[in-house]
C-alpha cells in the first residue's frame, strides 16, 4: 500500500486508531499520556502508551508522514525485530529522559510518538549518510545529517526555553535510543558515519554548555 511496509503500516494505524479514540474521550486520553507524578506513583505504562496518543491532527499529522518517510529506511537497515526494539527503546528512552528532567515538576505531562521516531530518523541518517532531504519551507535537496545536527541545537535550545509546548526532552532521549540502537545492531556505522557521529557528539556537548552553563 503506497510503498509501506506492513510493519510500518501496522504501526501506523495503531498509533492513528488510538490517537482517533483518544482524541474524543478525555478519559482515556488522560489514562494513557505521560505525566509526571503519575509515572512517579507507579503508572509506568504511561511511558509507552503515551506514544500511542496524540494532541491533535496536526501533531498526529506530522509524526505519522515522519514516520512513513524515514521508517522503511530504518527498517531496511535493520530488519524488523531490531527495527521493533529500536522503536520501543527510543519511546522509553524518550520518555524516561523526560521523567528525569522534568522530575521536579509533577504536572509535566506529554503524548506523541515523537520519541519513538526520532530514534528512527537518527538511526536512518546513521545507516545512510548519503541520504538527501528536502523541506516544505527549503525545497532543496541538502544532506540529511546537517538536518540531525541542526536539530540535535533546536532540541537543546528547547530544552532550555521551554516556551513552545514541545516534548523536547523526549526528542533528545529518542534520539540517543536510536542512535545507541544503531551503534549496537549495526557496527559499521561507526566506519562509514565516524564524521557524523562525531560532529553530533560536539555539538551537542558545545551547544548544551552554551545553553545550560550557570549564569554568572
Amino acid at each position: 500500500m503506497f510503498g509501506i511496509s506492513p510493519l510500518i503500516l501496522v504501526l501506523l494505524l495503531g498509533i492513528v486508531s488510538l490517537s482517533y479514540k483518544a482524541f474524543g474521550d478525555s478519559v482515556l486520553f488522560n489514562r494513557l499520556k505521560f505525566n509526571i507524578k503519575a509515572v512517579q506513583s507507579g503508572e509506568y505504562y504511561r511511558i509507552i502508551t503515551a506514544g500511542f496518543i496524540h494532541v491533535d491532527q496536526n501533531h498526529l499529522l506530522f509524526n505519522g508522514l515522519t514516520l512513513y518517510f524515514f521508517g522503511d529506511n530504518a527498517l531496511l537497515g535493520l530488519g524488523a525485530i531490531h527495527f521493533v526494539i529500536l522503536y520501543f527503546v527510543s519511546l522509553m528512552m524518550g520518555n524516561l529522559f523526560a521523567l528525569y528532567y522534568h522530575r521536579n515538576n509533577p504536572y509535566y505531562s506529554a503524548v506523541g510518538a515523537s520519541g519513538a521516531i526520532m530514534g528512527v530518523v537518527y538511526s536512518s541518517i546513521l545507516m545512510f549518510p548519503e541520504m538527501k532531504l528536502a523541506l516544505i519551507f527549503f525545497p532543496v535537496p541538502f544532506p540529511a545529517y546537517l538536518f540531525g545536527i541542526g536539530y540535535l541545537i533546536y532540541t537543546l535550545f528547547g530544552m532550555k526555553s521551554q516556551s513552545d509546548g514541545i516534548g523536547h526532552t523526549a526528542h533528545l532521549g529518542g534520539a540517543a535510543g536510536g542512535i545507541l540502537c544503531t551503534l549496537l545492531y549495526d557496527p559499521t556505522v561507526i566506519e562509514k558515519s565516524f564524521l557524523t557521529l562525531m560532529l553530533m557528539l560536539v555539538v551537542t556537548v558545545v551547544a548544551g554548555f552554551i545553553f545550560f552553563r550557570r549564569e554568572n
